[in-house]
């Protein structure tokens, strides 16, 4: 009995690490979307866009960017130099804000969220004179489990928005918890109950049993082979259910890039510049 005690405490005082790295990802000082960035536009009361518009384009794939934060906060900051480098390459990248646990929501509002910023960036791109060619979700740790359940079940939540409502046409994932139940006290904070109080919700959350969802949906997955708080094999469980559901899937794993310094524009700029501009030829 104390062995068993005293690896459910080892196994909690674990987790509840995890949720305080989880909690901090995707924070850093302001670039991109900070006072010298693009004018931020509020896509629902209190929430913000930040579109990087690139220079001398009249059409381009739009890549709405969705921060982690542990389901507790999402502070997209951290997103801005890796959005400055899409801009750069020619890709309209729009860092957004969501609602999160310290916000008092539960799901689906964070998912809700996410779709109504995914049309704030179609809106955005368009009011800028680009076209839109491809509407891509991208999201970093819990950004990307978020990101993933608006871009493979869109149907399973009802957002009321500012702005038309779209599907993602691909989804990038940097680093993302996909498989609920291996986070389970992190998701609780996202969904508010435990799996056994209610299965439905959580199945509905679950990234795993939608990947047989919407199989036209390419998906480009990317991890640090050095990442300490969600490991690779999360990624590597998904795409392999990605697959199975017959989507498209690219994984990179990252030789030395860890939690944060997967979703740097020196790491995860060229691989996801290349991926989303291939979407479109």
């Amino acid at each position: 009995m104390r062995t068993v005690c005293a690896r459910a405490a080892a196994r909690a005082a674990l987790t509840a690490s995890l949720l305080l790295v989880l909690a901090s990802c995707s924070g850093g000082s302001p670039s991109g979307a900070g006072s010298a960035g693009p004018v931020s536009r509020e896509y629902l009361p209190g929430l913000e866009a930040y579109p990087h518009v690139p220079d001398g384009v009249d059409s381009a794939p739009v890549v709405v960017m969705v921060p982690g934060g542990g389901w507790v906060s999402a502070d997209p900051t951290g997103l801005g130099p890796l959005a400055d480098a899409l801009s750069g390459a020619g890709i309209v990248a729009v860092p957004v804000t969501i609602r999160a646990a310290e916000d008092g929501v539960t799901y689906p509002v964070p998912v809700e969220d996410v779709l109504c910023a995914l049309a704030a960036g179609a809106a955005a791109s368009a009011e800028a004179g680009v076209e839109p060619t491809a509407l891509v979700l991208l999201g970093h740790s819990s950004g990307a489990h978020l990101s993933a359940v608006a871009a493979l079940a869109p149907d399973t939540v009802a957002p009321t928005c500012e702005d038309p409502l779209v599907e993602a046409d691909a989804l990038v994932g940097l680093a993302g918890p996909y498989d609920v139940r291996a986070f389970s006290d992190g998701v609780e904070v996202l969904l508010g109950t435990t799996p056994e109080d209610d299965p439905d919700t959580w199945a509905l959350a679950d990234p795993l049993l939608l990947a047989d969802r919407r199989p036209e949906l390419p998906v480009l997955l990317v991890h640090g082979d050095a990442d300490g708080v969600v490991p690779v094999e999360a990624t590597r469980a998904f795409a392999a259910a990605l697959e199975a559901g017959g989507h498209d899937t690219t994984v990179d794993v990252v030789p030395g890039a860890d939690h944060e310094s997967v979703y740097s524009a020196d790491v995860a700029g060229p691989l996801v510049t290349d991926w989303v501009l291939g979407l479109t030829g």
